[in-house]
C-alpha cells in the first residue's frame, strides 16, 4: 500500500521490464594495464565536494555534465577511488552504513525510486555518508523503453530522491549499465551526470564474499569507480577485505562528486569511454 501511494503521488507509470536482481546483458570491464604514476592530490576536508541542499553540483562535475557522455573513471592521477552501491535501500542498507561509518569510508548510492519508502530515512543517511544518485524508479532496461517512458523513470526518481535526501540530485546510473544516445540526452537535459564503472564486483552474479573482495581489490587503482550492490549479504561480508586493501595501498574511498572534483577525467578520457580508463571490455550477463 505504501509503495502504491508513492507511485500515485509521483504520477509514474510503472513499466516493469525486469527486476533489479535479474540477469541482463551489459558491458563488463576487465582490469587492464596500470595507469599513470600515482601522485598525491592536495588534501581536502572529507565531503568538501558534496553539494549543499538546493545547490548544484561542484563546478568540475557541471563541466562533465555539459559533455553529455558517461563517466567510467576519474583522472587516475591521485590516491582516491569511489565505491558505489546500486539498488537500495533494502534490508542490508543500515548495516552497510554502519560499516562505512565505522571505517571512515565514503560511498555513493544509486537508489531505485520505488525502494525509497522501504527504509525510512535511509536515503538521507546515505547522502550524509557520501552521495546519492538516480537509478530509475523500477530498474527497467531503459534502451527497451520509448524515450518518454525512459524520461519518466529517470525524472520521477530524481524528484523523489531530492525530497527524500534533502539535496540536489545530479548523478545517474542506467540499470544494467545499458544506455544509448536517447538515454544520454535525457540525462544531460535534466542536469544529470551518467556514472558507469571501471570495476564490477560481480556480486549481482552471486559471487561469494571472497570472490567479491578479490574482484574489487584487483581493480583498486587511482580513479577507479567500483560497482557493488548494497542489498547482498555476501557484499557486506566482503567489505572488511576491501577496507583492509584500501589501507595497504594508501587509497582513500570518497564520494563520486569528490573523486571527480579532485581528479577529473580529461575530455579525451571521457570521449574514449572504457579505453580512456585503461580497461578492456566485453559483454556478459549481470545486473547493474
Amino acid at each position: 500500500m505504501l509503495v502504491a501511494l508513492v507511485l500515485a503521488a509521483l504520477g509514474i507509470v510503472v513499466l516493469v521490464v525486469g527486476g533489479s536482481s535479474g540477469a541482463r546483458r551489459h558491458i563488463r570491464t576487465a582490469t587492464g594495464t596500470a595507469g599513470p604514476q600515482t601522485r598525491s592530490l592536495p588534501a581536502r576536508a572529507p565531503g568538501a565536494a558534496r553539494a549543499s541542499p538546493g545547490v548544484g553540483p561542484p563546478a568540475e562535475v557541471g563541466r562533465l555534465i555539459s559533455l553529455g557522455k558517461p563517466i567510467y573513471c576519474a583522472g587516475r592521477r591521485g590516491d582516491e577511488i569511489a565505491l558505489t552501491f546500486d539498488d537500495g535501500p533494502g534490508p542490508y542498507t543500515r548495516l552497510m552504513l554502519d560499516k562505512l561509518r565505522k571505517h571512515g569510508v565514503q560511498a555513493t548510492f544509486f537508489v531505485v525510486g520505488r525502494n525509497i519508502p522501504l527504509v525510512p530515512g535511509a536515503v538521507r543517511a546515505e547522502r550524509g555518508i557520501g552521495a546519492v544518485g538516480d537509478h530509475t524508479f523500477t530498474h527497467p532496461l531503459l534502451t527497451a523503453l520509448p524515450p518518454a517512458a525512459a524520461e519518466q523513470q529517470i525524472v520521477g526518481t530524481q524528484r523523489a530522491l531530492e525530497r527524500a535526501s534533502g539535496g540536489h540530485i545530479f548523478l545517474f546510473r542506467p540499470p544494467y549499465g545499458r544506455h544509448d544516445a536517447a538515454v544520454d540526452r535525457i540525462a544531460r537535459s535534466h542536469g544529470l551526470l551518467e556514472i558507469l564503472w571501471t570495476v564490477d564486483s560481480e556480486d549481482s552474479l552471486g559471487a561469494d564474499y571472497a570472490q567479491i573482495a578479490h574482484n574489487v581489490v584487483a581493480g583498486l587503482k587511482p580513479g577507479a569507480i567500483i560497482l557493488m550492490h548494497e542489498n547482498r549479504g555476501q557484499t557486506i561480508r566482503a567489505m572488511l577485505g576491501v577496507f583492509a586493501a584500501l589501507r595497504r595501498r594508501h587509497l582513500r574511498a570518497v564520494s563520486v562528486p569528490e573523486l571527480l572534483a579532485d581528479d577529473p577525467p580529461s575530455p579525451a578520457q571521457v570521449r574514449t569511454g572504457w579505453s580512456g580508463c585503461g580497461v578492456a571490455n566485453r559483454i556478459r550477463l549481470s545486473g547493474g
